[in-house]
């Protein structure tokens, strides 16, 4: 009697572990993902409404919203949005495919992790805004400048990534490929490939994210258009509404995008994983 009792309590436990947490469901996560913003557009509203910070230092929500509908009916906050967005798809597409050609090089080969490794870390630590200069002065002020320099911020966390993963990939899953004769390509597709695919994901979504942020110093340099621009614009004509303005869209552009991977990458590990 006893042990049936425990068997029960037992598969009780087991039923209640193998229960989904009401957190893993979608809605859940998306209404607890709005809490905060709400919060803050609550208080922001609050503070301006009643006066506790004055309007040209703190806009009401409702001015940046009128601000937004200003720019969409002169046609130009579209034209806006569609600038960033495509010099920073450029950007993050050139970089990362670069940035996977070195990591596979520096992770798969000794020479290449002795040769091309130290010059690459030395290079991850140049900050952002110095590269402005020296790509003026070799592409002048031109889109060229702009997306290498989107490229070189999307560059470094995918390289970084990937390539530790590689060289941290099991030895035993490697020679248990090579005892079945896998070599060369085959041997990357088949064992090296999938065990790093969690890297690469994680080092695309990073990257997308880096991105974003190097977009506005790209858009800094000489640019007459885009979000970034819009930013360095309005700073210059006190519009603090247009400031809120673009930095809301940098936020919501940027988490659209990083849904957008996250949906790749279910596709990703369903295929791979």
């Amino acid at each position: 009697m006893t042990a049936d009792v425990s068997a029960t309590n037992r598969a009780g436990e087991q039923g209640e572990a193998l229960r989904p947490s009401p957190w893993s469901r979608s809605w859940v996560r998306i209404a607890g993902g709005l809490v905060v913003p709400i919060l803050i557009i609550a208080v922001w509203q609050y503070v301006t409404a009643s006066g506790a910070v004055p309007p040209y230092r703190l806009p009401g929500p409702w001015a940046v919203v009128e601000a937004g509908i200003e720019l969409a009916e002169r046609g130009e906050l579209w034209l806006h949005i569609a600038i960033s967005v495509q010099r920073v798809i450029i950007g993050f597409l050139c970089g990362s495919v670069i940035a996977l050609a070195f990591a596979a090089v520096v992770g798969l080969s000794r020479a290449g992790n002795i040769l091309l490794a130290p010059l690459l870390v030395a290079l991850r630590a140049v900050p952002s805004l110095a590269w402005v200069p020296l790509l003026i002065l070799w592409f002048q002020v031109g889109e060229e400048s702009k997306i290498i320099l989107i490229a070189i911020g999307a560059f470094f966390p995918v390289y970084t990534t990937v390539a530790d993963s590689l060289r941290h990939v099991d030895p035993q899953l490697v020679e248990a490929g090579r005892t079945f004769g896998l070599r060369g390509w085959s041997l990357f597709r088949t064992v090296q490939l999938p065990a790093v695919v969690p890297s690469v994901v994680s080092g695309l979504r990073l990257a997308l994210a880096q991105a974003w942020l190097f977009l506005v110093a790209a858009e800094l340099i000489a640019a007459s258009m885009g979000l970034g621009w819009m930013l360095n614009d309005s700073q210059q004509t006190g519009r603090v509404d247009r400031i809120l303005l673009a930095i809301v869209l940098l936020a919501l552009l940027g988490t659209i995008s990083n849904a957008i991977l996250v949906l790749l990458e279910k596709a990703v590990f369903r295929r791979w994983m």
